[in-house]
């Protein structure tokens, strides 16, 4: 066994698995290991599977053996969000609204790919309640810790799946992105998120924040690790990143929002790593975009009248278990109309479209990840109305991609707090991962 292993990327250790040099119950016993004795393992891990990872790395072990692996990962440990079903576990999403739901029977659809293609389950991470803010702070279960500064909140919805990353407890973690959850705790805790396209992966078995939203996506060390987890769960080919370069590739930036209010450091950050992309080849375009703003100010009814369909009837029933900035950001969506509803959508499609004419000529548009440093979980928990705005400049430029419709990236910068995120084309997550792994170069 060795401690190594707990901060190398999935696909390295998938190679040592293939090369011999790792047999993957050691893989599970040393992740196993680590988590039991973690000083803050019940703020990753809601749960966790020993039982059920130790079978699964012994059948890994055995097609190691015998040259029957299923796939490149076949054997490596990973964390799946607790929104995602785990039979014989329940699903709690965060919220003691639903202590009393019965344990779920079958896998989740993209947790049964991830089975079948020799994924190791360590258990199920901690997560913003109802997965409904960008900051992680939940008092309800647990709130996940930053690996930078114990008091940084450390970025939602999918907090315990960067963390479980962060503190070597996984080798990725699977978490979930309707306005940034897969981003925002990627950016803030320096690793690589993947946001795919709603409908690339299947939702179901798992609990819905806005259906029209909702994504699934791998918080991971890097490219790699998210292109091959996602064409699992996909069930599509992964992309060939060999060859990988920013030479003549077009990325736009826009300079009206970006600069809004954000704070000075993740600026500053994205602004130094744009000028590695640029001396690598690729050809920058600053420019007004009036789209982006435009979609955020048009479709801001749609998520927050999704998640009181999906939760209202409970939050009139047991509302008084939830933590009260939660329940204030869903309450609002029992007052908007279908008929509004409808306008705001249709508005929505309308932004895309002018969206994908400006686009066509790039591969690519980049911002930070987050236009602020992670906030004080202390002030977030005694300043309501601090709470309140912070949580939405977080998810400003993550909520661009879900409202557009984007495949979206998120790359680790070298200052704590901050990434860079390229927004691709709906679908386009080959590509887009073309990209981002030349990015990673010349980021590093």
């Amino acid at each position: 066994m060795s401690e190594s292993w707990r901060s190398m990327t999935a696909a390295d250790l998938g190679r040592g698995i293939g090369a011999g040099e790792i047999d993957p119950v050691d893989l599970a016993e040393t992740f196993l290991a680590a988590i039991e004795a973690h000083p803050l393992r019940d703020r990753v891990y809601q749960l966790t599977t020993p039982e059920r990872a130790r079978a699964e790395a012994k059948a890994a072990s055995q097609r190691a053996r015998t040259r029957t692996r299923r796939h490149l990962l076949d054997g490596v440990p990973i964390s799946w969000k607790d929104l995602y079903d785990l039979a014989g576990t329940k699903t709690r999403a965060g919220t003691a609204m639903l202590d009393e739901a019965p344990p779920a029977t079958v896998d989740a659809v993209c947790l049964a790919r991830g089975t079948q293609a020799g994924l190791v389950c360590l258990g199920k991470t901690h997560m913003t309640e109802i997965a409904f803010s960008g900051l992680g702070v939940n008092p309800v279960t647990a709130t996940s810790p930053n690996p930078h500064d114990p008091d940084w909140a450390p970025g939602g919805s999918s907090s315990g799946a960067a963390a479980s990353v962060t503190q070597g407890l996984a080798a990725a973690g699977i978490g979930s992105d309707t306005g940034g959850s897969v981003r925002i705790p990627s950016g803030w805790q320096n690793i690589t998120g993947l946001k795919t396209t709603l409908g690339l992966i299947p939702v179901e078995g798992s609990r819905a924040l806005a259906a029209g939203f909702d994504t699934v996506g791998p918080l991971c060390r890097s490219v790699e690790d998210a292109a091959l987890l996602t064409s699992i769960m996909a069930g599509t080919p992964a992309p060939d990143l060999s060859g990988a370069s920013l030479k003549g590739k077009r990325i736009l930036i826009d300079r009206a929002t970006m600069y809004d209010g954000a704070d000075p450091e993740p600026v500053a950050a994205f602004e130094a790593g744009i000028a590695k992309l640029e001396a690598a080849g690729a050809e920058l375009a600053w420019a007004d975009v009036p789209e982006f703003a435009e979609i955020l100010t048009v479709a801001a009814p749609l998520i927050v009248a999704e998640a009181w369909a999906e939760w209202g009837e409970k939050i009139e029933t047991v509302g008084d278990r939830m933590f009260h900035q939660v329940r204030q950001r869903t309450e609002p969506g029992r007052d908007i109309s279908s008929a509004a509803y409808l306008r705001a959508q249709a508005k929505m499609m309308q932004v895309r479209a002018k969206w994908a004419l400006r686009a066509a000529g790039f591969d690519a548009a980049a911002m930070p990840t987050a236009p602020i440093l992670p906030p004080s979980v202390s002030r977030l928990l005694s300043d309501d109305e601090y709470y309140k705005r912070i949580n939405l400049m977080a998810l400003r430029n993550t909520r661009i991609g879900n409202l557009l419709g984007l495949s979206s990236l998120t790359l680790p910068l070298p200052e704590p707090g901050c990434g860079l995120m390229l927004f691709g084309k709906p679908f386009g997550e080959g590509e887009l991962c073309r990209l981002g792994a030349a990015a990673e170069k010349a980021l590093a």
